[in-house]
């Protein structure tokens, strides 16, 4: 997901860029631009004076009487609208961090990476009793890491001693491993659904 995501951000904003490249160098030509320049373009073009705008009045208003011009404007609007706020949330989800500076103790350090730690984590915290799964997720700086981890508890679980457990065991494990001072930890708990038992 991770790679998609920066993916889609890459090629988004390369088209972003372009199209804002493509439209301000237009308007530039087009207002600023030598009259020989201006001379020279092909029969038809749209800007050739400084006066020219993007949109006549006419293309403007042409659909606007029709019943179905406002209801696609506002469509097209709503799912532009929600795609870029789906993309500026993508932007915050989810950051993980990719690596650790663990200190060697010689002043140079070493670089651990952020995925090993959180597997090694998220499995250490799923063997705890009552634990059907557990995610961890590393965020903060290199030198200051934190982690996220989220618990998926069987119904009998105790979700005190999984928490307690979990700091005892797998966080401090993790932090002794790396040799951190310290690594927070936030915890979310969430339980499994299952049917309901019939007693008889």
């Amino acid at each position: 997901m991770r790679q998609v995501r920066r993916a889609v951000n890459r090629v988004l904003l390369g088209l972003t860029g372009l199209v804002l490249l493509g439209a301000g160098g237009l308007v530039l030509f087009a207002g600023l631009g030598p009259q020989t320049w201006r001379d020279g373009l092909p029969d038809g073009w749209p800007w050739d004076a400084p006066g020219d705008v993007l949109l006549p009045a006419a293309d403007r208003t042409r659909w606007t009487g029709t019943g179905w011009w406002w209801p696609v404007v506002i469509a097209v609007l709503a799912v532009l609208a929600l795609l870029a706020l789906w993309w500026l949330l993508t932007q915050f989800r989810g950051r993980r961090l990719r690596e650790v500076l663990v200190d060697t103790g010689d002043g140079e350090g070493a670089l651990l990476r952020g995925r090993a730690l959180e597997d090694v984590l998220a499995a250490e915290a799923a063997s705890a009793d009552g634990v059907h799964r557990a995610v961890a997720h590393l965020t903060g700086r290199r030198r200051e890491p934190r982690v996220r981890v989220r618990l998926l508890l069987e119904p009998h679980a105790d979700p005190a001693g999984a928490v307690d457990l979990l700091g005892t065991r797998a966080v401090a494990h993790a932090r002794e491993s790396a040799g951190l001072p310290e690594l927070p930890a936030e915890v979310r708990l969430r339980a499994v659904r299952h049917r309901a038992e019939r007693v008889t």
